[in-house]
């Protein structure tokens, strides 16, 4: 059985897309999955990259993909009434909600009950009484303002970007890392003993020069 660390962050469309996707995309496949919230904007700032969000025409496609990706997959969504917005609290209340036993990374129930907080009804995601209503729903074991709990969140990201981890959703199967939505079929197919990961289509890419750098 293969373990999957999934690295997620409420504020992206496409985390929520991937949670809801995959167990259908991984049906039959022997697995255990960790669900680890990071900072997406943290991860961003170490890599020196802005957000879809953050692009104004990149956004409006953004939303609009999202929509349909949605809509095609039979997946409910609907855009929060602010997006991008500060994340924290969320994760913050995810984290705080999580076991002892695994203090990083919240169980499945706390993750969709999060995700379709945000990506469902269309209201702010991140308004006081709605967040107040969230926690009483979850009733965190730990205080979601508490050092240890952003001391975990910044854990979390730091490890993540110690991976190679660029942007969410990422899976992390093995030494290997798998980036997107459009990547289930690629996580399946690994997980179920294709022999194309072993040859020189995903091992020799490291061997592409790179024939300019562009000034930031």
């Amino acid at each position: 059985m293969k373990h999957i660390t999934f690295y997620l962050d409420f504020i992206s469309p496409y985390a929520h897309l991937a949670f809801e996707a995959l167990p259908d995309a991984l049906m039959g496949v022997s697995y255990r999955v960790s669900h680890v919230p990071v900072l997406f904007a943290g991860l961003l700032k170490h890599h020196g990259q802005l957000g879809p969000a953050e692009i104004a025409s990149k956004r409006e496609w953004t939303y609009r993909q999202v929509l349909w990706l949605a809509h095609s997959r039979g997946i409910a969504l609907e855009m929060p009434a602010s997006h991008p917005f500060n994340p924290l609290a969320l994760l913050r209340l995810a984290l705080a909600s999580s076991s002892e036993a695994t203090p990083g990374a919240p169980n499945r129930y706390v993750c969709e009950t999060i995700f379709r907080h945000v990506w469902r009804g269309g209201a702010e995601a991140v308004d006081a009484q709605r967040l107040q209503a969230l926690a009483t729903q979850l009733r965190p074991q730990h205080d979601p303002e508490g050092d240890a709990v952003k001391a975990q969140l910044k854990s979390n990201t730091d490890a993540a970007i110690a991976h190679g981890v660029f942007g969410v959703p990422t899976f992390a199967v093995d030494d290997k890392l798998f980036w997107g939505l459009d990547a289930l079929p690629m996580l399946r197919a690994y997980l179920l003993g294709d022999p194309w990961f072993d040859g020189p289509d995903w091992n020799g890419v490291h061997a592409v020069s790179s024939a300019i750098t562009r000034r930031r």
